[in-house]
């Protein structure tokens, strides 16, 4: 017999229904409680309401678990790279040594960027924010494919995917030439997938690049951790753009859009910000530390603890071992990265931050990586978008597939009862 929950308002008792998912996470069903009741629930922030069902990511934080499609993060980002994880997300599976040769093949097929797009990114300031600039540039993409994708086109959705695949790496870092003033860079097919975005930022016309394997392995980890987390901000952006059957291109320039926030992906950056304006202070760690801990204090550590996770984040046990690696092969002497190790030590050790399960997370750790690379900080939203795309692409193509209804939040009204209208001499 299946199980339900029981709601008495007014004294009338409605009985929902109760759905289980895999991992026991336990839901009431309230998709017919305004048909039954005429009331709705109100749940601010949406922290307590599933929007769909979903097989491709389950994440418990009290337990600090991420999963991806049932495969932990821990053993993905040990054992696999961004390319696979990227196609295991997407299409359901890891994928065969041939599907992955042919996943790698088609999005080289399509990384070659229009021309008329320089004339796009030519007409924003150098000034421009990079998030806001990828913005519009993945949505003027839509000009150049009008052609609406139909997911149930299993080969129209795949030559979509790499399309956007192949040609998101390229334009993101373009975001970031633009705002140096350098010429652009285009994709290089005898690299891999990882390579190449660092070539396509950092390469110049004047000397050869050559990339530093320590750091493509650093960066496909961090793509990796960042390729999906369940309905967060972004991501539910994506699916209730395309709920109203906006094309991918589209739904994913909308989801850019809100990971910019610095609640959501900007936090790595704020990590960085916090760590600059103390180092603008004198440099002192330990007074900023006596700062966190002091409650009539506003000043908040910034990457440390999680909205979700309440135990250590297991993205930052992970990277935080590439962040390490990463320092040693690049030895870089920079007093902002000085201040963060002594950050890291006292959250690591101190009473106050454990017993609050105020952990180093991984904006913390990426922001340090992103450092030590000489990647600006405006553009380390950038890079959290890169290794968001599968997951946004994989939320949006399980919406559409699932059939999934148009989003249409209910409110609860407290404006003014119904009165009547004053004419302008009497206001």
């Amino acid at each position: 017999m299946s199980k339900t929950a029981k709601l008495e308002i007014d004294g009338k008792i409605y009985e929902l229904p109760i759905f289980v998912g895999t991992e026991n996470e336990m839901s009431i069903d309230i998709s017919k409680l305004r048909d039954l009741s005429g009331a709705i629930t109100l749940d601010q922030g949406y922290k307590n309401t599933g929007a769909c069902k979903s097989e491709i990511t389950f994440l418990d934080g009290e337990e600090g678990i991420l999963h991806y499609r049932g495969y932990s993060i821990e053993e993905l980002a040990e054992k696999a790279h961004f390319l696979e994880v990227c196609y295991l997300l997407i299409f359901g599976e890891l994928p065969t040594k041939t599907q992955l040769l042919e996943f790698e093949t088609h999005i080289r097929r399509y990384t070659l960027v229009n021309e008329e797009m320089k004339s796009i990114i030519d007409g924003f300031p150098t000034t421009a924010h990079p998030m806001g600039v990828l913005s519009a540039l993945t949505s003027a993409l839509i000009a150049f494919n009008p052609k609406a994708v139909n997911p149930e086109h299993p080969d129209e959705l795949y030559e979509a995917v790499c399309k956007l695949m192949g040609k998101f790496l390229v334009i993101a870092s373009w975001t970031y030439r633009k705002s140096l003033g350098y010429p652009l860079n285009y994709y290089d097919n005898t690299l891999e997938y990882v390579e190449n975005f660092m070539q396509l930022m950092f390469k110049l016309p004047t000397e050869p690049y050559k990339t530093d394997p320590v750091i493509v392995k650093a960066l496909d980890k961090l793509f990796i951790l960042h390729a999906d987390h369940e309905q967060n901000c972004s991501t539910s952006t994506v699916r209730m753009v395309g709920s109203s059957h906006a094309g991918l291109f589209a739904s994913v320039s909308a989801g850019i859009s809100a990971l910019w926030g610095p609640l959501h992906g900007g936090a790595n950056q704020a990590v960085l910000e916090m760590l600059e304006e103390i180092q603008k202070n004198g440099g002192d760690a330990d007074k900023y530390i006596a700062k966190a801990k002091d409650k009539e204090d506003p000043f908040r550590l910034m990457g440390f603890g999680h909205r979700v996770y309440k135990n250590f984040d297991p993205r930052a046990k992970i990277i935080k071992k590439a962040a390490d690696e990463v320092l040693g092969t690049l030895g870089v002497e920079d007093p902002i990265l000085e201040i963060a190790k002594k950050l890291e030590a006292a959250a690591l050790t101190d009473e106050y931050f454990i017993s609050r399960k105020l952990y180093p997370n991984v904006d913390f750790y990426s922001g340090i990586i992103y450092r030590a690379l000489g990647i600006p900080t405006d553009m380390f939203t950038v890079m959290f978008a890169i290794g968001r795309l599968p997951g946004w692409i994989a939320q949006w193509k399980e919406m559409r597939l699932n059939k999934e209804p148009i989003g249409r939040p209910r409110q609860v009204y407290t404006g003014s009862p119904l009165r009547s209208f004053v004419e302008m001499d009497k206001r």
